[in-house]
């Protein structure tokens, strides 16, 4: 068995030629199911049946390993079974039909609406960076736009008049926004500024020197507003979960938040309707005169 992983391995290296850094993470997971094998007294890959499979995803899974690492190593054996398969050594694949368990879903950390009034209502000075800034930290709350969205957002694609914006999704899907009032304002008052650098292209948000501003250096921005405003890291979509989370915990329409957020399927903005219940469990646990009593009764 441990000839043919090495087989496989070297196929990786020589024909696929994947990094060395895939290369180990693969060779680590087979030799994990190489070890199984040795210790159920599995003598070929052949023998390798669906049902010894699972059981060593389960012990693993029991052990500690996260869900992402399992699917991984699910990964890995499809992939040397699928080359076994093509070299005539084995005639199935004990990985098919096989999922990892599914681990917790980490909630989206946000800012509650307090702190993003904090965020957005302090004073800012009249200069080039700081109406920038403003312009970004509040157009990011207001439309609730990805990263890449603002980044690539051109100049065609505001409607400051109406309070829209046009923004390019994922899957090269286009989508209409609506542009708040206190967002209009701050654009409204950047855009000048933009104008005299002489930008080389129609990007919204540009350098000093006119260049269209990168991921990176918003986030930069974005985190630089955080430790003065709040003392606290932030990240654009930390302002993204925060519009959709408000937006959901007002309205109570999660299709409507679906389509502002660009998802296409509706499990991915579902995840909000359990940052609002943990809302209004905060304010039950806070509120209830019988709350705290019963939170403490473990009988």
């Amino acid at each position: 068995m441990e000839r043919q992983l090495d087989a496989y391995c070297e196929h990786l290296r020589s024909e696929r030629q994947v990094s060395p850094h895939t290369l180990s993470a693969y060779r680590r997971d087979l030799d994990k199911v190489l070890g199984w094998c040795n210790k159920q007294n599995i003598g070929s890959w052949q023998a390798l049946d669906i049902q010894r499979l699972r059981s060593l995803i389960a012990r693993l899974h029991a052990q500690g390993q996260s869900s992402r690492s399992l699917a991984r190593l699910l990964s890995a054996v499809r992939g040397l079974y699928h080359y076994l398969n093509r070299e005539g050594l084995c005639d199935h694949d004990p990985a098919t039909g096989l999922a990892p368990p599914k681990g917790e879903r980490r909630l989206p950390k946000t800012l509650d609406t307090d702190r993003a009034l904090q965020l957005l209502e302090g004073a800012v000075e009249d200069d080039f960076l700081a109406r920038r800034d403003q312009a970004i930290l509040e157009l990011f709350y207001s439309s609730g736009l990805r990263l890449s969205e603002l980044t690539g957002l051109n100049l065609d694609q505001l409607d400051l008049a109406d309070g829209m914006v046009q923004v390019l999704g994922k899957g090269s899907k286009t989508r209409l926004l609506p542009v708040g009032k206190k967002a209009r304002e701050a654009l409204e008052q950047w855009l000048p500024l933009r104008a005299l650098t002489n930008p080389a292209d129609d990007a919204v948000f540009v350098s000093q020197q006119g260049r269209r501003l990168g991921p990176r250096a918003i986030q930069v921005r974005v985190k630089l507003a955080g430790e003065r405003e709040l003392g606290q890291n932030l990240h654009p979509h930390m302002l993204r979960h925060s519009f959709a989370s408000h937006l959901l915990e007002s309205s109570q329409d999660l299709r409507s938040v679906q389509e502002l957020l660009g998802h296409s399927d509706i499990k991915t903005t579902q995840i909000y309707t359990h940052l609002d219940f943990q809302h209004l469990a905060a304010v039950y646990d806070s509120a209830h005169p019988r709350a705290k009593r019963m939170k403490g009764d473990d009988s």
